[in-house]
């Protein structure tokens, strides 16, 4: 174990969150912290997704919205593309050759090459956008309610809707998501806990509380909600950070109750 990895352990409180029962229903989901990384402390983060070794990052707020293509170790942009002062930044997803961005109010879908941040024709839709992620053929957008919206990548027409719940009662709010296989994981907003979904059902199956982070010293008085999630295949991690969070952590979750996790296949 890595000097790094040790003390963010220590700071954290080492070892996995005993699960208990969450408030809604649905047990919370047992995780380890495993490393953490620098990430910029003035991105107010809106969508997070790993592209082979750097992170897609959507950034918000009017007149400081952005693209950018960053290091995931390092936290250092690559390339940063600054958003018209109209559009607050949203969710974002790469599929195939493009990049995908959300606005909240303008009911604008931005367009981007996937290499360049090119920008490509934008596509519209109704309503507020969020989260978004997609499940290898169609988009996945959520806009603020307990519903999710499927959508056609090319048309941006909606091919269906799945309304989420948990014990019985709609989870709204629903904000940054990420799929892994079949199930999705979605922050929920005003909170720092992911719900666990399934993408057949909608129902949430487990929860990961993650409010402990804030108490690691890197975190002050400035930080916002979680807000950001995005899944390492080759490695098998979550990666989590929030609304101008000083850092990024690196989440194990047990391979016996987490379909696509399980320990590390690569150093961190």
């Amino acid at each position: 174990m890595t000097v790094r990895v040790a003390l963010v352990l220590l700071l954290i409180g080492a070892g996995a969150a005993t699960p208990r029962a969450a408030p809604a229903g649905a047990p919370l989901i047992a995780y380890q912290v495993v490393a953490s990384y620098p990430h910029d402390p003035g991105a107010f983060t809106q969508g997070l997704v790993l592209d082979g070794e750097v992170l897609i990052e959507s950034t918000g707020l009017h007149g400081r919205s952005s693209l950018r293509e960053v290091e995931l170790t390092s936290g250092t942009p690559r390339r940063v593309r600054r958003l018209e002062s109209r559009y607050f930044g949203e969710g974002v997803t790469v599929f195939g050759d493009r990049v995908y961005q959300l606005t909240w109010k303008a009911g604008t879908a931005l367009v981007y090459t996937r290499h360049e941040f090119r920008p490509l024709t934008p596509l519209a839709y109704r309503g507020e956008g969020w989260g978004l992620t997609d499940d290898g053929w169609r988009l996945i957008m959520s806009d603020g309610s307990a519903a999710l919206t499927f959508r056609d990548p090319i048309s941006f027409a909606v091919t269906e809707r799945l309304t989420v719940i948990d014990g019985g009662r709609p989870v709204s709010q629903l904000n940054e998501l990420e799929r892994v296989g079949d199930i999705l994981y979605a922050n929920v907003w005003h909170s720092d806990r992911i719900a666990r979904i399934d993408l057949y059902s909608g129902a949430v199956t487990g929860w990961l509380d993650l409010g402990r982070l804030r108490n690691t010293r890197w975190m002050g008085p400035r930080v916002g909600v979680l807000n950001g999630i995005a899944y390492d295949p080759n490695r098998r991690v979550l990666l989590v950070t929030g609304k101008f969070w000083p850092r990024l952590f690196v989440l194990s979750l047990a391979a016996d109750s987490e379909p696509g996790f399980g320990e590390c296949r690569a150093p961190l």
